[in-house]
């Protein structure tokens, strides 16, 4: 949501919500989410068994995956912990996928355990997960093309030549037939080369890339491959003057590649995944802070109660936030102001010589489309505290699904006299 209309509440609705939960918090609508998860399984329906793996990373909240599982997403899993969010939601073994790199074997056991699929990240995991876990009947292998593949610019990716993703094509070939020679039957293919795309044509290109390889493995190895992930990526318009990607269209222009490549060849069908994350739950999610301080030197400042801990994006890739001031929707833009946090970085800032209404100690700030990589990639530097997360529910009602930490959290991993301090909140 890129605009000061987007809202799901207004300004006084959040300031009844605060007086239960103090600023600053992450809120996110159940309602937006399951609409647009529903829009792109919607975009697919042609595709039998399509399904979106929905990567736990950009809000790995156990609320949101259990939401985004009622509606038929599956959990697109990293590392140990977002596998045992999985499996508390109640994901099967099939609906969820381990894309990890750099892996240590106690989470490969876990995924074997839990009857993921696997995707391995490098052809020299094969012999390491084989003596971690064991040989999985169904395996998936991560593609990265390198020069083969050029990106758009801008992307956060970058090209594929310098990313750490994946395997070479040559490695590829290689892989699946150890593989099937080691006793897995079933095989999938996977490749993720962008991230946060609004131009639709790099997917379809991708699918298109995908299909071919699809079709010389079967033509070279004869294996008959189930399904390919093209992995996440799409974007969400950050910016207001920004659109965001037609998804409709979008899926009928990768049916069309679908049908020439894969059923203009006569091969088998081909189930098609995706593990879109942040244009799931992204642009229904808000980081809400309060003004607490100005300052006025060399430029104007207002200061609020959240940092660069509560979302790293602005202060980390210099990303634009959407940011509406509750309550002054309808207000000119006529102060410029870099709105910070408390953190003793001078990165810790949320926008930087942005327009808008006059902002007053106590004014409430929503800043839009926090999402998605918001909360989860929170952190304790300085001692900042992580937040608390609500979620408004499809009746209108809010509820709490992750409390804020305290000072007890975080001092309760330190094994140090003193430390331990039992009345401490």
């Amino acid at each position: 949501m890129n605009s000061d209309s987007d809202l799901f509440f207004d300004h006084t609705e959040m300031q009844k919500i605060t007086e239960t939960y103090p600023t600053p918090f992450h809120i996110y609508d159940e309602k937006g989410i399951r609409q647009n998860a529903r829009s792109l399984f919607n975009a697919f329906r042609w595709s039998k068994g399509f399904n979106n793996y929905f990567a736990v990373k950009a809000c790995p909240n156990p609320y949101i995956v259990k939401i985004l599982k009622e509606e038929g997403c599956g959990a697109d899993c990293s590392a140990l912990p977002e596998l045992i969010v999985a499996e508390k939601v109640g994901l099967p073994g099939y609906k969820i996928m381990f894309t990890s790199n750099d892996t240590p074997d106690i989470e490969f056991k876990k995924a074997f355990d839990l009857d993921a699929i696997i995707n391995l990240d490098d052809i020299t995991h094969i012999p390491f997960l084989e003596r971690s876990a064991g040989i999985p009947e169904l395996i998936c292998f991560r593609y990265n093309p390198g020069p083969l593949r050029k990106t758009m610019k801008g992307n956060v990716m970058g090209n594929p030549q310098d990313a750490k993703y994946g395997m070479t094509r040559e490695q590829l070939f290689d892989a699946y037939a150890i593989m099937k020679k080691k006793g897995s039957t079933r095989f999938g293919l996977h490749t993720m080369i962008v991230s946060n795309e609004l131009k639709s044509d790099s997917f379809v290109e991708t699918a298109s890339m995908l299909f071919d390889l699809v079709s010389e493995i079967s033509d070279r190895l004869r294996i008959n491959l189930e399904f390919v992930n093209l992995g996440g990526g799409i974007g969400i318009p950050y910016k207001p003057e920004q659109k965001a990607i037609d998804i409709d269209a979008l899926g009928s222009d990768i049916r069309a590649v679908y049908e020439e490549k894969i059923e203009g060849k006569g091969l088998p069908p081909l189930k098609i995944f995706m593990e879109n994350g942040r244009m799931m739950t992204g642009p229904f999610g808000y980081l809400i802070t309060r003004a607490i301080h100005e300052k006025h030197i060399y430029k104007e400042y207002i200061g609020v109660d959240a940092s660069m801990a509560n979302l790293m994006r602005p202060g980390m890739y210099g990303a634009y936030h959407h940011i509406t001031v509750l309550g002054k929707e309808k207000a000119k833009h006529d102060h410029k102001y870099d709105i910070i946090g408390s953190l003793c970085e001078n990165n810790d800032k949320f926008a930087i010589d942005r327009m808008l209404p006059k902002i007053k100690a106590g004014d409430l700030i929503a800043i839009h489309n926090a999402g998605a990589h918001g909360h989860a990639m929170g952190f304790n530097y300085n001692g900042k505290l992580r937040s608390a997360e609500l979620l408004k529910k499809e009746d209108g009602s809010v509820a709490l699904i992750r409390r804020a930490e305290t000072n007890k959290d975080y001092f309760a991993t330190m094994d140090f006299p003193g430390s331990q301090y039992k009345n401490m909140q």
